[in-house]
Order: C-alpha cells, then sequence, then structure tokens
C-alpha cells in the first residue's frame, strides 16, 4: 500500500488487447493519432491539444525542457510530488519552494509575492495533492491563473475526486494553462506508463519539435485505448475504492497512533503521534504491509497509505492493533 496503484488492475479488455498484440517489430506510431483520438472522445478536448508520454513523468520533462534554460524559476509548493522539483533541477532551474500550510492549502499570498518579484516560468500544482490528498479550490486555481506564469496542473488522481471535476476541458480557453493525466492510477497500467495531457495550441508545434518519437510503445498504446473503451468498468471500481478510501478513513480515526487526513485521491495520509514514523513504517513492513514513508521536512511524522481493496484494510488494520 505505499504506490497508489490500482488494487484491481486493468480491464479484462485491456489483458485481451494485449494478448492480441501485433507487429511488436515495428515502430510504434510517433504521433499516437489513435490513442489521441480515444482521448479526443474521452476528454472533449480536440486531439490536436493533447499529447500522449511515457506517464505524465515524461510530459512533466518535456514541459521542463520547453521553457527552462538555465537560471530560469520554477515555483514548488512541498509537500507535493517530487518530480516538479527533480526534473527541475535537472533542466538547470532555479526552484523556488513556497510551503504550504498545515492544512496543506496553498500559500496563494507567499506564491503572488514570489511570482512577482522572482518571474518564474512555470508553477506545478497537483490535484488532488500528492501525499494528502487535498483540492485545489476553483477561486485558487483563478488567482493561479491570473499572475504571469504557465501553471501546470497534475490531475494524476482526478477521478477519485470524480471526474467532472476535471479542469481539462478549460485548456482550449485558457493560455497559460496545462493539464496533465495518467493511466497509472485509475486505469491500473502503472507498469506500462502511459499518460497524456491538453496543452495550449500555441504550445503543440514547439512540443512536437522535442518529444522522443516513439516514447509511448505500442503495448501502452492499444492498453490505453483497450482502457478507455471499457469505462463502466473502471467507474466500477473507482466506486469502490471511492468507498475503501472512506472505510480506510474511518477506522485509521481508532487508531491511537495515527491521525488521519481526508483525502480526494485513492491514499490517505497520516500524521503519527507518540511514536517514530519512520519506526512505524518499518514494523508494518515485518508484517508483510508497505506503506510510504516521507523523509522530508513537513513530512517526517507522517505515514501514507494507498488505498487497497477490503481484505487489505483489513489486515492493516489488524497489524496496526497489533502493533
Amino acid at each position: 500500500l505505499d504506490a497508489n496503484e490500482n488494487p484491481y488492475g486493468p480491464p479484462p479488455g485491456v489483458r485481451a488487447a494485449l494478448a492480441n498484440l501485433r507487429d511488436a517489430h515495428i515502430y510504434p506510431d510517433p504521433l499516437s493519432r489513435e490513442l489521441r483520438a480515444a482521448l479526443a472522445d474521452f476528454t472533449g478536448i480536440p486531439a490536436d491539444l493533447l499529447l500522449a508520454g511515457t506517464g505524465a513523468d515524461e510530459l512533466i520533462d518535456l514541459t521542463m525542457r520547453l521553457f527552462l534554460q538555465p537560471g530560469d524559476a520554477v515555483i514548488d509548493c512541498p509537500p507535493t510530488f517530487g518530480m516538479y522539483a527533480f526534473d527541475a533541477a535537472v533542466s538547470g532551474a532555479t526552484v523556488i519552494s513556497v510551503p504550504r500550510r498545515a492544512d496543506f492549502s496553498l500559500d496563494l499570498d507567499a506564491v503572488e509575492e514570489a511570482a512577482l518579484r522572482r518571474s518564474p516560468k512555470l508553477i506545478f500544482v497537483a490535484s488532488p495533492n500528492n501525499p494528502d490528498g487535498s483540492w485545489l479550490p476553483d477561486a485558487d486555481l483563478e488567482r493561479l491563473l491570473s499572475l504571469p506564469f504557465v501553471v501546470v496542473l497534475d490531475e494524476a488522481y482526478v477521478e477519485f475526486a470524480g471526474p467532472a471535476h476535471s479542469r481539462i476541458r478549460q485548456v482550449p480557453e485558457r493560455p497559460n494553462l496545462i493539464v496533465l493525466r495518467t493511466f497509472s492510477k485509475w486505469a491500473g497500467l502503472a507498469g506500462l506508463r502511459v499518460g497524456y495531457g491538453a496543452f495550449p495550441a500555441a504550445l503543440m508545434p514547439h512540443l512536437w519539435k522535442i518529444k522522443q518519437p516513439y516514447s509511448v510503445s505500442a503495448a501502452a498504446s492499444v492498453a490505453a485505448i483497450a482502457a478507455l473503451k471499457d469505462r463502466a468498468w473502471l467507474e466500477e471500481k473507482t466506486a469502490l475504492i471511492v468507498r475503501e478510501r472512506e472505510r480506510l478513513w474511518r477506522l485509521l480515526q481508532d487508531a491511537p497512533c495515527l491521525r488521519p487526513y481526508r483525502s480526494q485521491s485513492n491514499f490517505v495520509l497520516c500524521r503519527v503521534v507518540d511514536r517514530d514514523a519512520r519506526e512505524l513504517k518499518l514494523a508494518l513492513e515485518q508484517e508483510g504491509i508497505l506503506v510510504r514513508y516521507f523523509d522530508k521536512a513537513g513530512l517526517r511524522d507522517h505515514i501514507r497509505i494507498s488505498v487497497g481493496r477490503p481484505d487489505h484494510t483489513d489486515a492493516l488494520i489488524a497489524a496496526l492493533r497489533r502493533l
């Protein structure tokens, strides 16, 4: 329960598509046209504004490459997904860290001050945020979009908050909004590495210039297309995960050493009290249960627990009671 994978795996149609994969000896379509057409149907966004990648991670890196030269600035709002700061550093950028508030909400006053004083090119914001599962309110997004930088909104977990909450359909009308999504979580394709993003039209020609031509494999492409054809199955399993998230949160409240946060994602972050969080993580590991521990500022007294199946929750709670 440490990597936020979908415990139900991909839809049955994905397994069939992979079993019948043909032409694996031929390079995949460098433009991923069939996948992007399926994504256009799924999102309502024109295919010309969509880019597929090796997970959302490739698209994070591509966005950095497109905008940044050494010395340019990027705003990062920790605690959050670590690849934003990692890729910015690889690009030679200056990372302006604007820590989140105690409730993990954005410190928008500090973001605005940094934007006006340091002239960053980009800000990366996850909604729901990883590792706490908090949602970025509409008013906060509007404040960010009013500032002189590009907002990269990472929606890796949006399906667990409700896909209707996605801001992806705003991209065609927002010249400074990028929205990234992935098949790793809700679609159960973490091992195949396929994601996508919606970008303003002005950026697309330049993204195509710098994108590796064959990054989305033939297997990843056919799996993602098959998953999109089985939306009812995915929606059913997503609903099961959301229901189990609520059950897990309620049960964790009864653990004397844990203080769980409400989450809009497929994980629950817990503050650990009266004992060392890393020691608890290692003790659970000895029980055969993996949870995530972050050895970084603001999270050293926390663990993050992915939502599994009901029997996973039962095993976790039983182990916590033994400990």
